[in-house]
């Protein structure tokens, strides 16, 4: 798996999990980087382009709703793919994310096999 991917949670002990997991799916080190929130997110996404997103919805400075429409007003990041990895588990705030283009979810706590499934199923749609 050669993909670019960009771990966007607030919680220290979450985004090593995911890196593990996304590791463990044969991602390459140097191509996984995180943020701990969305602001954060945004700037790494200026440095270097990610081709997916791992976010969480709830944290600090920059939730991920907001994350999510400032990407959308970034013409250069239409093709990064954003997967919801989060805790929030309110229908509405969730179809608010689906609104926004979001379409991919998988809720916290998880296993390492769901990440990876997820992350292979951003890749293998629409091939």
């Amino acid at each position: 798996m050669n993909y670019r991917i960009l771990i966007v949670d607030d919680s220290p002990l979450l985004r090593a999990t995911a890196r593990r997991a996304v590791l463990q799916a044969g991602a390459s080190p140097d191509r996984v980087r995180e943020a701990n929130n969305g602001k954060a997110a945004l700037a790494a996404l200026a440095i270097e382009p990610a081709d997916i997103v791992l976010l969480d919805i709830n944290m600090p400075v920059m939730d991920g709703y907001q994350f999510v429409e400032e990407k959308a007003k970034i013409p250069a990041l239409n093709a990064v793919k954003v997967a919801l990895v989060t805790t929030e588990g309110n229908k509405k705030r969730l179809e608010r994310m689906t609104q926004l283009g979001v379409v991919h979810y998988l809720r916290k706590p998880f296993e390492p096999e769901e990440l990876r499934a997820l992350v292979n199923a951003l890749f293998t749609e629409g091939k």
